[in-house]
């Protein structure tokens, strides 16, 4: 069986899924076999393993780190938001059903037989297993953690690191008062404290990390194991926290602009235009944000129909059909692409029921189903004309997740004149399909294209999991890391 280490955070977004990546590459580089475990993670960006099934993609990302094949073994249980009160309930990387918040706290404990299943197939097959948390292990109002922080911790027998984030400010307090409010048999599962994104010199913290060890004393003796910088990696993040959302919107040679939906998913789709030293890539909410754009995103979504509506609200869906009109080009995916078609139908209730007209933008119809497609799928773009006609021939590969059914012309894309739809997520990610996208767009703008920097986006990923490790090796005391995994719990 293998040995376990756990990354817990003292709050959402405090870095623990790019730690957990870190470890994974740094246990990796140094001759173990190694595999990232998140027992449940609550995300809207999924991806579809060769078997089919959905998993969520930070384990994806932490999976390519490690050097190992992804699989719902890594994630077994998958929340995806459906509403502000409830979520799809993925388990095993299959869906059953939506439930309300208080429905699933009721049937978790269901749970355990499965997650542990997950857990010790997993376990069997590797060295080394790096455990997620979620959240923060205080949550004290959601009652009784089955497998989530603790829990995990305790069926794993995991030693657990707790991370907080300083960027944020109030870090001090944070591990002081997650570790206070815990149980003492979860305070002794703590073996190391970690901060994470400081800016500056780390000789500065120094008098305040023997005060806060100093102060925990009486409650529990945890080292702290590092101090990690605030470190630019280009990697995909995990949800919709991700700051790419507040980044300021600098216009440069090439101006992609996405809409920023509600219930946006798989937003890591786009990320390849993000990697161009000349293109901009900006998440919009407003019609005037997409103003002059040379290329509009119509990303995934959790909830098509209602995040349809918002933009027809907004006035963000007459940009749109205005901007196409004037022979912007204007691409989109998944839930993207079936809200720029002629109608989208409900029939049984999947997203409320009813039907609803579409951007009209593309010859297709939509008609949501009871069960989710969930594939894996790769081939050659053919068909296509318009702007984007140079892609014919090139190679793609991607994965599709959605519940509607389509009424289209045959083909991965489709377009209409400047208007693009397909299915495919990930498309963008292929080493040909999004150089020449922006190539297009040099093209019709009059600039070089010369001016874009190319690149191979694998050896790219790969130099930023090994840029995340170094930062992390060089920051955190690895001999301890070491120690801590070898005692166990």
């Amino acid at each position: 069986m293998a040995k376990a280490i756990m990354i817990q955070g003292t709050m959402s977004n405090a870095g623990k899924s790019l730690t957990a990546a870190a470890l994974c590459r740094i246990f990796r580089q140094d001759g173990y076999r190694v595999a990232p475990f998140k027992a449940q993670n609550m995300a809207l960006n999924s991806y579809i393993t060769e078997e089919g099934l959905e998993m969520g993609r930070a384990q994806v990302v932490q999976a390519e780190a490690a050097g190992v094949k992804p699989s719902v073994l890594m994630n077994p249980v998958l929340l995806k938001p459906t509403t502000d009160v409830g979520s799809q309930v993925i388990v095993n990387g299959e869906v059953r059903g939506n439930m309300r918040a208080a429905e699933y706290y009721s049937y978790k404990k269901q749970l355990v037989p499965e997650v542990r299943a997950a857990y010790e197939c997993l376990a069997a097959q590797h060295d080394i297993i790096v455990i997620e948390g979620a959240g923060s292990p205080a949550e004290i109002n959601l009652g009784e953690d089955y497998f989530v922080n603790m829990g995990m911790a305790k069926m794993a027998r995991a030693p657990v690191l707790l991370v907080g984030d300083i960027d944020r400010g109030g870090v001090f307090a944070q591990l002081y008062g997650t570790v206070a409010l815990l149980q003492p048999e979860e305070r002794a599962l703590i073996r190391g404290l970690l901060i994470n994104k400081f800016r500056g010199d780390p000789d500065i913290l120094k008098p305040g990390l023997a005060m806060l060890t100093e102060r925990l004393r009486p409650i529990a003796d945890i080292p702290f194991v590092g101090v990690v910088p605030y470190t630019h990696v280009d990697i995909d993040d995990e949800d919709s926290l991700s700051d790419r959302f507040s980044r300021p919107g600098t216009r440069k040679a090439i101006d992609i602009a996405a809409v920023r939906l509600p219930r946006i998913s798989n937003f890591t789709d786009f990320s390849p235009f993000e990697r161009y030293e000349n293109v901009s890539l900006r998440y919009v909410s407003s019609p005037e944000e997409l103003k002059d754009a040379d290329m509009i995103l119509l990303p995934g979504t959790k909830s098509t129909i209602s995040d349809l509506l918002w933009m027809r609200q907004n006035g963000l869906e007459a940009a749109i059909c205005k901007a196409a009109a004037r022979g912007t080009i204007v691409f989109g995916i998944c839930g993207g692409y079936q809200m720029l078609g002629k109608t989208l139908s409900d029939p049984y209730g999947v997203e409320g029921g009813g039907e609803q007209k579409g951007m009209g933008l593309l010859p297709i119809t939509t008609v949501f189903a009871r069960e989710k497609t969930r594939t894996q799928t790769s081939g050659e773009l053919a068909q296509l004309t318009g702007e984007l006609q140079s892609l014919n021939g090139l190679r793609y590969a991607g994965y599709e997740i959605h519940m509607g059914r389509c009424e289209a012309p045959a083909g991965p894309v489709i377009n209409c004149a400047n208007v693009y739809g397909t299915y495919v997520h990930g498309i963008f990610d292929e080493a040909d399909i999004a150089p020449e996208i922006l190539r297009c767009l040099c093209r019709k703008k009059g600039i070089a294209v010369e001016a874009l920097a190319s690149f191979d986006p694998r050896q790219y990923k790969e130099q930023q999991y090994d840029k995340l490790a170094q930062a992390v090796r060089e920051a955190v005391d690895m001999k301890k890391i070491y120690e801590i995994l070898e005692a166990g719990v």
